[in-house]
This record gives C-alpha cells, sequence and structure tokens, in this order.
C-alpha cells in the first residue's frame, strides 16, 4: 500500500473515487503461440472473455461499483520483463502463479526450486499499487492481465480445509478462537483456548454473519472484490478447472521461455485428497438448506461473472 505521504504527494486524481477504467475488448495478441494445438483452449478463452464483458455491460448498467484506485489494483502483481500483470485469486493457483512470476522475473532458474514460505513471505514481487499513478495507468494499458478463478465452493471449501484442518499458527488463533466463542455453545476451554477444531457449519456462520467477530480474509473473499474483473478488463480468464492447459497457453502468448511450464505439484498438504465436486457435497451436507443457499448467495456475483453451475 501507498504511505500517507505518498498517497498526498500524489495528483489529487489518485484520491478520487469511482474512477472508470475502459472497458474496450482488445484481441489478445496471438503472434508468439506456437502450433495449432491450442485452438480449443483460445476458443474457451474467447468465450470467457466475451461472457464477462457481456455481463459487465449489464451488471454496470444498473449498479455502479465506486471504489478508490488504488485499492482497485491492490491484489495485482506485476511482471515487467515480460509485461503480465496477475491478480491473485487464494486457492486458484496462486502460489505457483507466484513461482511462476519469480522465474520470468529472473528472480529463480526453476519453479520447482522455491519454497511455500518464499512465495507468500519473501516480498520478491511487486504488486501495482506499489507503482505512483502514472505507472499503474501504464501498465493498465499496455500490459497482459491475466486472472484465474475457481469454482467458488470449491474455493471455499478448499480454503477451509487448509486453514482449519491443519495446524496453524495464525488462522486457529486470530479466526478460530473468535470463531468457537461466538458460534459453539458451551465450547471448552481448550477449544477456546486454542481455536483448533473449527466445524465446517461454524465456519459458514461466521462467513454469513453481518457482524463477524473477525473481518474478511482473501482466501474466501468473493473475486469479485479483490479483482473487479468488471473494472479492470483482464484479457485472459484461466480456470482452476482447466489450470494447466490454461496456464501453459498463456506463458505462450507472453512469450515466456519455451523451457517454462507451469507446475503441476499441489503446494501444501500434498496427500490430501484434492478439493473436488463430490468433496464440496459431502461438506455442504452439513448445512442446513437455507445456509447452503445463503452461501450460494454471497457468491452469487463471482458464479454469475464466470458462468459456473450453481451446485
Amino acid at each position: 500500500q501507498l504511505s500517507d505521504t505518498q498517497k498526498m504527494s500524489e495528483s489529487p486524481l489518485s484520491r478520487l473515487r469511482g474512477m472508470y477504467l475502459p472497458r474496450a475488448l482488445h484481441p489478445l495478441n496471438k503472434m508468439l503461440v506456437n502450433g495449432g494445438k491450442w485452438k480449443d483452449v483460445d476458443s474457451a478463452q474467447e468465450k470467457r472473455r466475451s461472457f464477462l464483458q457481456d455481463f459487465c455491460k449489464k451488471y454496470n448498467s444498473r449498479k455502479k461499483l465506486q471504489t478508490h484506485l488504488v485499492h482497485l489494483v491492490s491484489r495485482i502483481y506485476v511482471e515487467d520483463r515480460h509485461k503480465v500483470l496477475y491478480c491473485e485469486v487464494p486457492k486458484a493457483g496462486c502460489s505457483n502463479w507466484k513461482r511462476v512470476l519469480m522465474v520470468l522475473n529472473g528472480l529463480a532458474s526453476s519453479a520447482h526450486n522455491i519454497s511455500h514460505d518464499d512465495v507468500h513471505y519473501g516480498k520478491h514481487l511487486r504488486k501495482l499499487d506499489s507503482y505512483d499513478l502514472k505507472g499503474i495507468y501504464t501498465r493498465l494499458n499496455m500490459y497482459t492481465k491475466a486472472i484465474f478463478v475457481r469454482d467458488p465452493m470449491e474455493r471455499l471449501v478448499s480454503a477451509f480445509r487448509d486453514k482449519f484442518e491443519h495446524p496453524n499458527s495464525y488462522y486457529h488463533p486470530v479466526f478460530g478462537k473468535a470463531i468457537i466463542k461466538k458460534y459453539r455453545p458451551n465450547a471448552n476451554e481448550e477449544a477456546l483456548k486454542t481455536g483448533s477444531g473449527v466445524k465446517f457449519k461454524e465456519f459458514i456462520q461466521y462467513l454469513l454473519d453481518s457482524h463477524r467477530p473477525v473481518g474478511m480474509d482473501i482466501h474466501w473473499e468473493q473475486v469479485s472484490k479483490l479483482c473487479y474483473p468488471c473494472l479492470i478488463n483482464y484479457d485472459f480468464i484461466g480456470k482452476f478447472e482447466t489450470l494447466e492447459e490454461d496456464a501453459n497457453y498463456f506463458l505462450q502468448l507472453v512469450g515466456a521461455p519455451a523451457k517454462l511450464k507451469f507446475p503441476k505439484f499441489k503446494d501444501r498438504h500434498s496427500s490430501d485428497e484434492r478439493t473436488n465436486a463430490e468433496v464440496v457435497r459431502q461438506y455442504l451436507k452439513e448445512l442446513s438448506k437455507e445456509e447452503r443457499q445463503l452461501t450460494y448467495n454471497f457468491y452469487y456475483l463471482d458464479y454469475l461473472m464466470f458462468n459456473y453451475t450453481p451446485p
């Protein structure tokens, strides 16, 4: 985030709210794509782009999002060598995407040699909000902007499993303790002390509570509020469900080295079954019909924007 001093020294334009970026749908530059094997991936890509464009035209005619420019771009990572902007959506392949960006930027020779901690806590990559206003606009207009998304319910269950079903020195004491205290009647002293053992139903009660005891978190925040897809014109929309082929096609589009492929490995808890539709079904069974509906409503925009089928 920009410091208060930097913000004050910026042009007054940077403090305006409701700044709208052009929504023109630019054709992808496919000059660097080799061979015809990407035909289906490219076709799917064009459909996603058109679908989102059409949705945003309809949506924005009814409701305007009023958001500060610096906040709009606060989740976007910058890779200047290949002119890439990547908006981080947690639990949709973001750890491996950051590894790839580090390799593209010359910070590592291989994505496979970069640890989880180095990816998330190493501060190797710059975010778009660290640039001045001119730097932000130049990159938004000139760079290839990518977003990778995932079925909202799968992403939610994946986040819950990762943060609450494994030891975690941040999510258990910060979120777990508050959730158990508010939503578990007669919680025992150990649970209140450690915050471990949060149940999925309790987590959903927290998520749906307009008076949450702790705030939101990027791992389960809506994509519409992380990346603002109706205000920022993303050139490439990848999906977790077709992650590998989408990612490798994107790498061709931006002229990445031929030897660089998107990593296949699971970043953490590699022995766990990957969260899929059947796993999600088991978790949703723990909720009442009303809770399931309200959870869907919570992610309604994400379902609509990216054309996901309701569970």
